[in-house]
């Protein structure tokens, strides 16, 4: 595991030579800033709410790598004050779909810094953020010496076609896409790498109905108060070492863990796989936005009478899909 770390490591070291500096104010970032790390496509829409979502909650600076985009969105993020912003024309997949690329940005600049791994498509949620900021969690879990975070992806989705309400920009997410799958859930442990695999919600229920083991992973471990040596592995589903994939209590208790609200099925998200489709870009083969093209092409609606109307964390806690553990 250490050769492979030391194999990632160099990885990323070598694709930073990919990566055009556009608006770097990295030498602003003091030593205990929080920071978020993200990839992003034609996200212009998203941008605005994500960037306040995360500034609300505490974050101090976002280092984010555009791939290409064609809808201005690189020029949006280039102006605001507290993003740095790198430039890439190459392969997302080549780059183990941008694993590479924020791997090397941690590396020079997340050393000894909290730093979260989210998509402008994915809101995290953790105990009690409604009434305590991100700093709350990270100074507890210092105090704790607990050095990662998991979070769980939860599909939003809203009742009816999804391309039924436009979305804004600026606009809540969760004003149109506020249900979810409270059950569905299938959960293994990796044996390799020690860390928890989760499939099943909407995905599984519509795109992949007859092949749920191929289902997209929905484990994350996004938080981390991040080391130079550290590497994530694939996507943020599982790091090197291994002991930061031990987010769960293997003896039945419970640790403490977050949701990633995934904000994913909007009106954008037709167009959106069509693209991703043509680019060929995603993991296996781009098989996942095959389904998603297939499946709304037949019913573009993931509401079903089981599923249930988002309120608030305390709500996924009694459903299980979060836990504040022994933080008070």
């Amino acid at each position: 595991m250490r050769l492979q770390r030391r194999r990632w490591r160099i990885r990323a070291f070598r694709k930073r030579r990919e990566l055009r500096a556009v608006a770097d104010r990295s030498a602003t970032i003091r030593p205990d800033d929080l920071l978020v790390f993200s990839t992003a496509r034609n996200e212009g829409v998203r941008l605005p709410w994500f960037l306040n979502y995360y500034r609300d909650m505490g974050v101090n600076h976002f280092l984010i790598v555009d791939n290409d985009s064609t809808d201005g969105s690189r020029d949006y993020l280039a102006a605001q004050p507290d993003v740095s912003l790198w430039h890439t024309t190459a392969s997302y997949k080549r780059a183990r779909f941008g694993v590479d690329w924020l791997n090397w940005l941690q590396m020079r600049h997340g050393h000894g810094h909290w730093c979260l791994v989210v998509d402008p498509d994915e809101l995290f949620l953790y105990p009690f953020c409604d009434t305590r900021p991100l700093r709350a969690l990270t100074d507890w879990l210092d105090a704790s010496s607990i050095r990662s975070f998991s979070a769980m992806l939860l599909d939003m989705y809203p009742k009816g076609r999804i391309d039924a309400q436009p979305y804004a920009a600026g606009q809540d997410p969760l004003e149109i896409a506020c249900w979810f799958d409270a059950g569905n859930y299938a959960i293994s442990r990796n044996p390799r790498y020690g860390n928890l695999w989760i499939q099943g919600g909407p995905r599984a229920r519509v795109f992949f109905r007859n092949e749920p083991e191929r289902a997209p992973a929905l484990n994350k471990i996004p938080l981390v108060r991040w080391d130079r040596r550290f590497a994530y592995v694939s996507s943020t589903h599982m790091l090197l070492p291994r002991g930061l994939n031990l987010v769960y209590d293997e003896w039945g208790g419970e640790k403490a863990s977050g949701v990633l609200l995934h904000t994913k099925f909007l009106d954008t998200f037709g167009h959106k796989a069509e693209e991703e489709l043509a680019r060929r870009q995603h993991y296996g083969g781009s098989k996942e936005y095959i389904a998603y093209a297939e499946g709304i092409r037949d019913n573009p609606e993931l509401w079903c009478s089981w599923s249930e109307k988002y309120i608030n964390w305390r709500q996924l806690e009694i459903l299980g899909l979060m836990s504040k553990g022994n933080w008070a």
